[in-house]
Formats: C-alpha cells, sequence, structure tokens
C-alpha cells in the first residue's frame, strides 16, 4: 500500500504540471490557451487543498488534538496561494505577461516552501499518527482527487 505522503506527492507533481503549461503559453503569448491551462491549474490546486482541509487535515487535528500546529499554517499558507493564484488569473485576463511572470515566480516560491513542509514534516506525520486509518484515508483522498482530476478533463 502506498502512503498518504506518495499520494499526496504524486498530486503535488501533477499540480506543478498544469502551472508549467500554463506558464509555457504565456510565454509564447497564447492568452486563451493560458487562460485554460490556469483554469486546469487552478482546479487542480484547489481540488488539491480542498481534500487537505476537508480529509486530511481534520483527521490529523483529531488524532493529535492539535488544532493550532502544522495544519493551522498550511491552512494559511492555502489562503496566501489562492491570492497569488487570482493576481496570476487577474494578470492572464489583463494579458499581461510581466505582471504574469511575476506573480508566476511569487506563486512558484510559495508553493515549493509549501510543499517542502508538506511532503517532509506534514504528510510523514499523517502517516505515522494516521496508520490505523492509512487506507480508508488513502481511498478517501483517492476518490476526492480523482473527482477533482475528472472535472478537469472535462472543463
Amino acid at each position: 500500500m502506498s502512503t498518504l505522503t506518495d499520494l499526496m506527492t504524486h498530486d503535488h507533481r501533477q499540480c506543478d504540471e498544469a502551472f508549467a503549461s500554463a506558464e509555457h503559453h504565456v510565454g509564447r503569448g497564447e492568452w486563451e490557451a493560458a487562460r485554460a491551462a490556469l483554469g486546469l491549474f487552478s482546479r487542480a490546486l484547489n481540488t488539491h487543498f480542498g481534500a487537505e482541509e476537508s480529509i486530511l487535515f481534520p483527521r490529523f487535528e483529531q488524532a493529535t488534538g492539535m488544532m493550532h500546529g502544522p495544519t493551522m499554517v498550511m491552512r494559511e499558507e492555502h489562503r496566501e496561494l489562492r491570492a497569488a493564484l487570482a493576481r496570476l488569473e487577474q494578470a492572464i485576463d489583463d494579458q499581461d505577461a510581466d505582471e504574469y511572470t511575476g506573480e508566476a515566480e511569487t506563486l512558484l516560491i510559495l508553493m515549493q516552501q509549501h510543499n517542502m513542509k508538506e511532503e517532509n514534516i506534514l504528510y510523514p506525520m499523517c502517516d505515522q499518527r494516521l496508520q490505523s486509518q492509512r487506507e480508508d484515508l488513502a481511498l478517501a483522498l483517492g476518490r476526492e482527487l480523482a473527482a477533482g482530476h475528472q472535472a478537469e478533463v472535462q472543463a
């Protein structure tokens, strides 16, 4: 059985690919393709955040009693990342490649730092503290993430 760390890290990489696609299209001045790619990234990122916030984090908090620990920090970072994403969407609406590039660099740095904390600290803690629930939890998370990715494909 794969770990929660493996499952969620794999989803991070899928989000990264969608982000790179949007950046590629902006660089070529392909604004409609960039808008579509950023839309896919936005849905993937928000699906990922939603799975964490509605499934993984509450289970971790229940198991550990840590309500003001790492999950609180991750939720705050999700808010920051969503705000950066909104600025990227505005840059595409304005067809402003320079603004997009600056905001994309900011988002990339925030996302890399955030993912490192989750992949190296929080997810391994979840694997350890939620070991008895890991199989059911992985199925629930997998269903949530798959549903989000299915919606991406249909969009």
